[in-house]
């Protein structure tokens, strides 16, 4: 690889240095640059942010002498921690490489760290800052809690511990309807799906099949700022101090503190505590509303006895009942016996006046009113004749009117319907013409694309490899791939492009070996053992 890189002679560039492609220099650059630098760690801040619609993040690392172009491709932003912000001083952990289109080198980065606590801690009080100078967590926007929800939306973990807390203490102290939205409460998922969860809760309708939660707590057992670290992110506070329903924050223990503490309505030390300030105790209710029944038959009791003392001593001030009926009792004696006088009395009076109003009522009179009104009444039944007819006329002239005007009409939609016709008959030959050479053209795609796949199959066939100058040999059990095999066959086969010839073969005769002979023994003769 150094040779790449060494001057040429003294003669000259015109002498024997060879001469490189842009892209063979520059391949040649990127293998010394990857290969002298493999997993770098490299401690910088944080300049511009670019994140494309790819999802892919651009940033530059630098200090205050020197700036480093770096990217992370998709699949590594969803793996971070921490998201890359303008003005954080980092560790980036990755790889140097180069991109020849530009002509630079660049770093590959895989994960991003915060340059210590007190870097996150930082960044950490400049986004309380910025939030709450917009008034996400005024004391006015906070609202105050249900006494007793009716049904109590949990964001949370649906594996862990904090929800069985949860539901174990709101059974032992007053049990409500519990709905859980699942989230992942830690990693690049949290943010994102807890933000949902809480608009995904003041999004259902209230009378539903669904019932709409009157409280949503957010729960998180305890952690180290980072674990905690997607509930300080911007969407998550921005959809907490947005939700319509009262919210509790229960995330870490007591002394772990998120920014979504300042946007709740109320934070909980615990998510157990959370659970104690969604609902009472019901057996202090159920006691304290036996104490109140109790002061309420009291003070029922008393009041009864009250009014009735009080009663009792109106009731000896007031006159004796027959005292007050007497008088209206001779009234009405008097009355009912002049009663029978002043009914007779009447009766002629009220006779005498109808014999007065009845005399001039004779037949004659009823007659002539009887005339009168049926003359009015054959005068109105000729005025009602005529307005008949001249109606009559009316809608006669009118209609006559259409009809005239009906020829014109029907001329007109016929020639409309004929133009439609015309426009839609060049339209379908249009169509039927690019049917047509579509087909052609189609058919000749695939003509081409089966002569070059025909093309394919010869050139990897091994009639190819033939014709370059190898041979097949075949024998008795098939292709002979080694000496040993064909010094076993007895007739060989061999292919070359032109044709076929066979050989045979001799096997090489094996050498004898001669008898060991067992050596003597003292008395000369062999020994059998």
């Amino acid at each position: 690889m150094s040779d790449l890189f060494e001057d040429g002679p003294a003669g000259g560039a015109s002498g024997n240095s060879p001469e490189f492609t842009v892209s063979e220099l520059s391949g040649a650059v990127k293998r010394v640059i990857e290969g002298e630098f493999g997993l770098v760690r490299v401690r910088g801040e944080i300049g511009r942010v670019s994140r494309p619609a790819s999802g892919h993040m651009y940033f530059d690392l630098k200090d205050d002498r020197s700036v480093i172009a770096a990217i992370s491709w998709k699949g590594q932003v969803a793996k971070m921690q921490v998201r890359p912000e303008e003005g954080m001083e980092v560790v980036a952990t990755g790889r140097m490489t180069t991109f020849p289109g530009q002509s630079k080198y660049q770093l590959i980065v895989e994960d991003i760290a915060p340059a210590g606590a007190g870097a996150l801690m930082a960044m950490l009080e400049a986004r309380r800052k910025a939030l709450a100078a917009e008034g996400l967590f005024d004391a006015g926007r906070k609202r105050p809690l249900p006494y007793l929800p009716k049904v109590i939306g949990v964001v949370t973990s649906p594996s862990g511990a904090v929800i069985r807390d949860i539901l174990h203490r709101l059974r032992d102290r007053f049990p409500r309807h519990v709905l859980v939205w699942p989230v992942a409460v830690q990693g690049q998922a949290c943010a994102p799906e807890v933000a949902a969860a809480i608009r995904g809760f003041n999004a259902i309708a209230p009378g539903g099949p669904i019932p709409r939660p009157d409280l949503i707590i957010v729960a998180r057992g305890g952690g180290s700022l980072e674990d905690l670290w997607g509930f300080n992110e911007e969407i998550v506070v921005r959809a907490a101090a947005e939700s319509d329903i009262p919210l509790i924050s229960a995330v870490g223990h007591e002394t772990d503190t998120t920014l979504i503490d300042y946007a709740s309505d109320r934070r909980a030390p615990t998510p157990t505590a959370a659970a104690e300030m969604a609902v009472p105790v019901r057996m202090e209710l159920l006691a304290a509303l036996d104490g109140q029944g109790a002061r309420l038959s009291r003070a029922i009791a008393q009041m009864v006895g009250l009014r009735g003392q009080r009663l009792r001593d109106l009731g000896r001030a007031l006159p004796r009942l027959d005292t007050l009926t007497q008088a209206s009792a001779q009234r009405f004696d008097l009355w009912s016996g002049r009663l029978g006088g002043a009914l007779v009395m009447a009766t002629s009076t009220k006779r005498s006046a109808l014999d007065r109003v009845a005399a001039p009522m004779r037949p004659r009179l009823l007659l002539d009113l009887v005339a009168r009104r049926r003359d009015r009444l054959d005068e109105r039944a000729r005025a009602l004749g005529m307005a008949q007819a001249r109606r009559v006329e009316r809608a006669g002239e009118r209609l006559d009117l259409l009809a005239a005007r009906l020829p014109r009409a029907l001329d007109r939609a016929f020639a409309d319907a004929g133009r439609d016709i015309a426009r839609s008959r060049e339209k379908l030959t249009g169509l039927e013409t690019r049917l047509q050479s579509a087909q052609s053209l189609r058919l000749a795609d695939l003509t081409k694309r089966l002569e070059a796949l025909d093309r394919t199959r010869q050139t990897l066939g091994y009639a190819e490899t033939l014709r370059r100058g190898y041979a097949v040999v075949r024998g008795e059990d098939g292709v002979v791939t080694s000496k040993a095999m064909a010094e076993r066959a007895g007739a060989l086969e061999i292919e070359f492009h032109d044709g076929r010839l066979g050989l045979k073969t001799e096997a090489k005769p094996a050498k004898a070996t001669p008898p060991k002979t067992p050596p003597a023994g003292p008395d000369g003769q062999g020994r059998l053992f």
